[in-house]
């Protein structure tokens, strides 16, 4: 059985630092809607302090996190250690989403690099944290990150990406509306 704690501990945040890679889980209060699973990565996690986490969403095929997020607040963050020592550490969250025109824009995007495709801020108020072994995650070596999801984002240019999260992040598989980024 895992440990709970109910705040980010130093070791913690220093494990999360030492991660490329991340996943997010959501799900819209609906019993029959989808759950939803999204692995992230880029430079796009950071640590505020022992109890808040933001990452960077960037455009890309649906927009279900912020959707669901919106709706229920529901968040759960993953890391696992692919090299190193064995590890798992859930992030349980209250989250929500941060927009271009929210008043908390300017202060949280400017932790993280500019990239192509910025779509929001997610931030994860933290009310628990849950370690486990993670004896059954493979090694797996990190090469790099891969730039095909900013050189399209690049490509589209600003206009484009409007125009891509109209046509297709405005709603969640769900049928919710999703934060209004550019509409």
């Amino acid at each position: 059985m895992g440990k709970v704690v109910q705040s980010l501990s130093t070791d913690h945040q220093a494990f999360i630092a030492r991660q490329p890679l991340f996943f997010v889980a959501s799900a819209p209060a609906s019993l029959d809607g989808h759950v939803n699973l999204s692995p992230k990565g880029l430079d796009s996690f950071r640590v505020l302090d022992a109890q808040t986490v933001i990452y960077l969403d960037i455009t890309g095929s649906g927009n279900e996190t912020a959707a669901h997020v919106a709706e229920n607040g529901r968040l759960t963050i993953m890391f696992c250690a692919f090299e190193g020592q064995p590890k798992i550490l859930r992030l349980y969250c209250h989250g929500r989403v941060v927009t271009p025109r929210s008043p908390d824009w300017t202060a949280l995007i400017s932790r993280f690099p500019a990239v192509p495709g910025t779509r929001q801020v997610i931030v994860g108020d933290v009310y628990g944290v849950q370690s486990s072994c993670g004896f059954g995650v493979p090694r797996l070596s990190f090469v790099e990150h891969r730039d095909q999801l900013t050189t399209w984002a690049a490509a589209k240019g600003e206009q484009g990406l409007v125009e891509y999260r109209r046509a297709k992040n405005a709603i969640s598989l769900d049928g919710l509306l999703t934060p209004e980024t550019e509409r």
